[in-house]
């Protein structure tokens, strides 16, 4: 059965390292026969959340292209999360995506995720921060399951991925959802 896959590129470069991982995930899933789309979350006009609280009356406050976003994740069955590492984090992007989903989190339910992450290190202990917010975004939506994760570890330079088993990983994982 056709499932919608989300995956969300937290990479503020095109073709970086984590959107290219986006793009092989992507590919698989198509391949699969389900319903998927990337957003590349740099190139939308998504302001941070300003904790107003004013999505409690029905609507957030900011007028911008979360709403439609954030309508994707709600009717998606998959979301993957993906995001170069930063200071032992997620990207600003992504970081803003996850926060903004307050107006309508309850809504975010029963989804399959799958997580994505690239870093210059070497040692995938790097991503054991990132992943942890990742992860701990997906223990505030009811019925979430963990079904993968990516590590493209030793990658700095764009494009430095394609020489990494994390591609065939990324493509497996997305023809498997």
């Amino acid at each position: 059965m056709a499932k919608k896959v989300l995956i969300l590129s937290g990479s503020p470069r095109k073709n970086g390292n984590s959107d290219t991982l986006c793009n092989e995930f992507l590919r698989g899933a198509l391949e699969a026969g389900h319903d998927a789309e990337k957003i590349r979350v740099a190139e939308k006009n998504i302001s941070p959340c300003r904790g107003c609280y004013a999505c409690e009356h029905g609507s957030c406050a900011i007028q911008d292209d979360m709403a439609d976003i954030l309508q994707k994740m709600i009717d998606a069955d998959v979301l993957v999360l993906a995001s170069p590492v930063y200071f032992y984090s997620i990207s600003a992007q992504l970081k803003a995506v996850i926060d903004r989903s307050v107006a309508r989190w309850t809504e975010v339910k029963d989804k399959e995720f799958y997580y994505i992450m690239t870093a210059a290190d070497e040692d995938r202990k790097s991503m054991d921060t990132p992943l942890a917010c990742l992860r701990g975004y997906a223990d505030c939506v009811d019925g979430a399951k963990e079904m993968g994760v990516i590590y493209g570890a030793g990658v700095y330079e764009a494009g430095k991925i394609l020489s990494s088993p994390a591609m065939q990983e990324a493509y497996e994982m997305g023809k498997s959802v």
